[in-house]
């Protein structure tokens, strides 16, 4: 009967992991908004990762957040590093690349609650009257990533995050475009 038990318990396992090793390998996460801004006051807004306390969901997340800035001002080297509570974790975010009023690239890298290094991409495009900003996320699946994703859509959670932000961002941009400052 105990043997019955554990051979059972054996598929059940190896059914599971089979199941968590069909999970996709990679992950791509994409939301977009249309500010009511031209290129040039958005571009700052993203470029520059001493704004970022503006608009960023985090931010808000955890007030106590200890954020570092360090490499370049804005753009290409520059380094955002944060240490927050449970809900923000610690990670670091380099600027990779930089083309003014267009693209933006950076390597997003977590250190807790779990490793992992990601690429995010912000993309303006021209529209009328403003801009189309997409952000998006990429980044590899492993093990305990696709396993978490049966239980977790990251999608929705992350992708949640990133219409906030955009939508704070529309906020922010579209005042300051009001303003002229």
């Amino acid at each position: 009967m105990l043997r019955k038990i554990l051979i059972a318990l054996a598929v059940i396992v190896l059914g599971l992991v089979a199941v968590i090793l069909s999970r996709p390998d990679s992950f791509r996460i994409v939301r977009s908004t249309t500010i009511a801004a031209p290129a040039d006051v958005v571009f700052p807004m993203i470029n520059d990762l001493h704004n970022w306390a503006a608009w960023s969901p985090w931010a808000e997340l955890d007030p106590n957040m200890k954020l570092t800035y360090s490499g370049a001002q804005s753009g290409v080297g520059a380094v955002y590093s944060w240490v927050g509570n449970d809900k923000v974790g610690e990670g670091r975010m380099t600027i990779l690349e930089s083309q003014p009023n267009d693209k933006i690239v950076i390597k997003l890298e977590f250190m807790k609650p779990f490793e992992a290094t990601n690429t995010t991409n912000f993309i303006i495009k021209p529209e009328t009257g403003g801009v189309d900003v997409t952000w998006d996320m990429t980044g590899i699946n492993n093990f305990m990533s696709k396993a978490v994703s049966l239980a977790m859509d990251m999608d929705k959670e992350v992708g949640g995050d990133f219409a906030k932000g955009l939508a704070k961002l529309k906020t922010v941009a579209e005042a300051k475009a009001k303003s002229g400052n």
